[in-house]
């Protein structure tokens, strides 16, 4: 059996693709990954012994630049993207049975597969851009929501009508060039009816939050056996256990000074810090020993020996912390981050900050939170109760539901 997976986006949209991949080798699938060719996305690919097929640009080329991309950025992206995957893909899934699809807005993936007559899935990795009654959506490149607007039904609606603005002509063209009809909503047409959720349910319920019926299989976890740099396990054993700081592989634009209000608010908790560098290049402020900068890092091993997780909310660094059992704060910027921030904070297990630049007394007011012992207990119990084999009850899912599909096309 033989399945392409496909992705386009941060690390956080790749490595848990690189997690179902290794538990699809377990059961002795063929999987080929299509994902952008930024260099670390190819080592995580590494890990899970799958080599990378490059779709698209490169994540840093996009959003490492002087400023954030514009909308102007997004929607000469979207094209290049729609074109990618029908290049990308056509070839890449040639003789498989299933192609799943992920990160941002995959458009073009399941057009592929109608041609290719392969079975399809979506999967997202959080419920925020899923349209619901009970939530708004959240911002996208293009015309503005309708001010004053309340009714969540006609604000999804709206969101579709942008959704099409950013893939639909590009989509179209492709499509008809392949022999297929033109689709009128591109969303739903790119979700298909029953998307897969890959998060656990204590930190992502998700049970009539959205107007799909999900098939929600826990996270898909790609295993970490690396050690940590000599360095770092030294500075590890040297002290009380430090607070770890980073922004992820989607911090190009971290706040402005949040190395400097990080280290400042963590001394006057009297806590050392593990500053992670990031796409930022956060640095240490000074040449203080309480402070220790890393690239990257194992987190799987590195989060169980930290006082707490400082970070931008990310579903693949919530996840990890959570099933650490590190208390966190939460400094949301964009997409599904504030979604984390405020989970975070209603299970009790760390502290969301308010707005996405912290000041010294804002980061400190979090940290008091976050560093108490009773967050730690909640965390820790937390930690106890998340499923670890959420890659695999995807894949195995994916393995019956391939195979159904291939015997019915014989």
């Amino acid at each position: 059996m033989r399945v392409v997976l496909s992705t386009w986006g941060s690390r956080g949209d790749v490595e848990p693709l690189a997690g179902l991949a290794m538990r699809l080798r377990e059961l002795g699938v063929e999987v080929r990954v299509c994902a952008p060719p930024d260099e670390e996305f190819a080592d995580l690919l590494a890990r899970a012994g799958v080599p990378l097929v490059p779709l698209g640009p490169t994540v840093r080329s996009v959003v490492a630049g002087p400023k954030p991309p514009s909308a102007k950025d997004a929607f000469r992206l979207a094209p290049e993207l729609v074109a990618a995957r029908f290049e990308t893909l056509s070839a890449a899934a040639e003789g498989c049975d299933a192609l799943l699809a992920t990160g941002l807005m995959p458009a073009g993936a399941r057009d592929v597969a109608e041609k290719l007559g392969l079975h399809y899935v979506f999967a997202c990795f959080h419920i925020f851009g899923l349209p619901s009654r009970h939530f708004p959506p959240g911002s996208r490149p293009g015309k503005p929501l309708p001010e004053g607007e309340t009714d969540n039904r006609v604000l999804w609606k709206a969101d579709a009508q942008r959704v099409n603005a950013l893939y639909g002509g590009p989509l179209n063209s492709h499509r008809a060039a392949i022999g297929l009809p033109p689709v009128d909503d591109v969303r739903d047409h790119v979700f298909a009816g029953r998307p897969w959720l890959a998060a656990d349910t204590a930190l992502c319920p998700s049970q009539g939050m959205t107007d799909f019926d999900l098939v929600q299989t826990g996270a898909w976890i790609l295993p970490d056996e690396r050690p940590l740099p000599a360095g770092l396990e030294a500075f590890l054993d040297a002290g009380e256990p430090p607070v770890y700081v980073g922004f992820g592989s989607m911090a190009a634009h971290a706040p402005e000074g949040i190395a400097r209000v990080a280290v400042e608010a963590c001394r006057a908790q009297g806590r050392r810090v593990v500053l992670a560098r990031g796409w930022a290049g956060l640095a240490p402020i000074d040449d203080g020993d309480d402070c220790f900068a890393v690239g990257e890092v194992n987190q799987q091993a590195l989060f169980p020996r930290v006082a707490a997780v400082v970070h931008h909310g990310g579903a693949g660094t919530t996840g990890t912390a959570a099933r650490a059992g590190a208390p966190q704060v939460v400094v949301p910027r964009i997409a599904d981050q504030p979604y984390w921030a405020a989970r975070v904070a209603e299970l009790g297990i760390g502290a969301a900050h308010n707005g996405p630049t912290p000041t010294f007394e804002s980061l400190s007011d979090a940290l008091r939170t976050a560093l108490t012992p009773e967050t730690r207990e909640r965390a820790q119990a937390l930690a106890r109760t998340i499923p670890t084999d959420g890659a695999m009850v995807a894949a195995k899912r994916l393995v019956e539901a391939a195979g159904t599909g291939a015997l019915s096309r014989l």
